[in-house]
């Protein structure tokens, strides 16, 4: 109601207060002729007229105040209308202009009702498509940097191997001792382009929600025991020891697939073996609550600088940025790691400060009542 006074111009007040006295004369001599034909043929209305005399004057400025409120209503329901008609019109003229392609424009909402509404269900519509747009850019930018990072990584091993090859080809060796070894260079740029195209495919295939098929449950505290004899003599070749720590199992048991779960455990262990020499251990740490199960990896070695703490888990993302293989994996361990977290609905995060880097795992267990049907 407010908002439409607002709308009403100043000068038009006066008018319809003069207008509406006007009509209320009106209406009044139009009603003396009629009062006193009822008056004398109607013994009810000749009563009715003798009671509300009986008041005075004050039944007469009562009456007339309810005619002259009456017209002042219906005044003030014409600007209603107009009120409305023009946000309407405001609307369609801003909903042209988004619609040319001005997406930073949003449709003004100066009613709370019907109109308001309308109004903030459209400002919902581009504000959704604004981000539709948004993920399409940084999906076509993602695709491209893909294209790039594989295009580096896979011509670098490629152009070695085949400028090796030309010289196994054109004899240009000395002897057999420097044939065996450009044929090692050879086969370790090979192996280095099979892991590279192994962890492309896995980290395409573990985008798809479809992707988890196997779901069975898993023991966690004996995945990780396994974890650390799997990796024991490449853990001592690296100089290091591999501790775990663990709190009274109550239930670690989760639902996955024990494949991918095995891999986020092997990448995090052997990121750890390669940036966490220095330090000398690898600490696993398994805590629980009822409803999470929740693994700590950690090294000492090399802290990650906080600058590169959100970007850790994006692919092809390293923070040795000469993407040097004697440096750094593919760049796609971690983020494969976190998209097989994220697979079974957990959480993955990492901590690097004062000569420590943890990368916390949080699984949702098993309720107790599987478990022991299991």
């Amino acid at each position: 109601m407010k908002k439409v006074i607002l709308f009403i111009p100043k000068w038009k007040f006066p008018i319809y207060i003069l207008l509406s006295a006007f009509l209320t004369g009106l209406t009044a001599i139009a009603l003396i002729p009629t009062i006193r034909y009822l008056d004398t043929e109607s013994s009810r209305v000749s009563d009715f007229i003798e009671l509300v005399g009986s008041f005075g004057s004050a039944a007469l400025v009562l009456i007339f105040s309810v005619i002259f409120t009456s017209y002042v209503l219906l005044f003030f329901r014409y600007e209603r209308k107009r009120y409305r008609e023009y946000l309407i019109t405001k609307m369609v003229e801003e909903i042209k202009h988004i619609a040319e392609g001005h997406f930073d424009q949003k449709v003004t909402v100066e009613d709370e009702q019907r109109i308001g509404e309308i109004g903030n269900n459209i400002n919902n519509i581009i504000l959704q498509s604004e981000q539709a747009i948004a993920d399409q850019k940084r999906s076509a930018q993602l695709k491209n940097d893909l294209v790039t990072n594989v295009a580096h990584d896979l011509r670098s091993p490629l152009t070695s191997i085949v400028g090796y090859l030309n010289l196994i080809n054109g004899d240009q060796y000395k002897d057999e001792v420097e044939l065996r070894h450009y044929i090692q260079i050879v086969y370790n740029k090979a192996e280095s382009l099979h892991h590279l195209i192994n962890d492309l495919f896995e980290y395409t295939f573990v985008q798809n929600r479809e992707a988890l098929m196997n779901e069975v449950p898993i023991n966690i505290e004996e995945m990780l025991n396994q974890m650390i004899v799997q990796y024991q003599y490449q853990v001592q070749n690296a100089g290091m020891e591999m501790r775990l720590f663990q709190s009274s199992p109550i239930n670690p048991v989760v639902m996955g697939d024990g494949n991918k779960l095995a891999r986020v455990f092997e990448n995090l262990i052997q990121n750890a073996i390669r940036y966490g020499k220095d330090g000398k251990y690898i600490d696993i740490k398994l805590t629980e609550t009822e409803e999470m199960a929740e693994i700590e990896i950690a090294n000492y070695g090399q802290v990650i600088p906080s600058a590169d703490i959100p970007h850790i888990f994006e692919r092809f993302y390293r923070v040795e940025k000469s993407r040097s293989e004697y440096t750094g994996g593919s760049g796609l361990g971690l983020a494969i790691v976190k998209s097989i977290v994220e697979l079974h609905n957990g959480q993955i995060e990492v901590k690097s400060s004062s000569g420590k880097t943890a990368f916390i795992v949080k699984l949702g267990k098993m309720i107790q009542m599987k478990y022991n049907n299991f």
